[in-house]
């Protein structure tokens, strides 16, 4: 099902999205100190044009570990991104959702360019892996939460 919704979801708009993302990369990367972001909008256009089966997660809820990302650095580097390129990569995304909206097969298709969106308003210190693995995250960090609230 993933690969028929992946697809579906290629030929029916992804593509131009994902390109977007490119794009910005392409820009970020001639900018030279926009690098670092640069290199994160090529994963996340990866992500972009075949997204049903992968999600975006925080790298400290998967790794258990700050870096960069993860950290104050993080925080000021979504805040640089959101200003010079989130907001409008987000916008495309929500004209994209609006569109698919439309119709009734497009509904998944109009929520996942939602999900896209957020993920473009603050994409520093995410990575992308499978639905499997994200899960396993987020079980793992509930068992350890549980554990540490029954010692307290």
């Amino acid at each position: 099902m993933r690969a028929v919704g992946n697809f579906l979801w290629f030929i029916l708009g992804g593509v131009f999205m994902g390109l977007g993302w490119w794009l910005v990369g392409l820009i970020a990367f001639i900018s030279i100190v926009g690098i670092p972001w640069g290199r994160a909008c090529f994963v996340i256009g990866n992500f972009t044009f075949f997204p049903f089966g992968r999600e975006a997660i925080n790298r400290k809820e998967l790794t258990h570990e700050e870096d960069l990302g993860t950290g104050a650095l993080g925080l000021v580097g979504n805040i640089v991104w959101f200003l010079l390129a989130g907001v409008w990569l987000a916008i495309g995304h929500v004209i994209s959702a609006v569109v698919c909206f439309f119709t009734i097969i497009g509904i998944p298709f109009g929520i996942q360019h939602l999900k896209l969106a957020g993920i473009a308003l603050a994409p520093v210190g995410k990575t992308i892996v499978s639905k499997e693995v994200a899960a396993a995250a987020r079980e793992a960090n509930a068992r350890a939460h549980v554990t540490q609230m029954r010692r307290d």
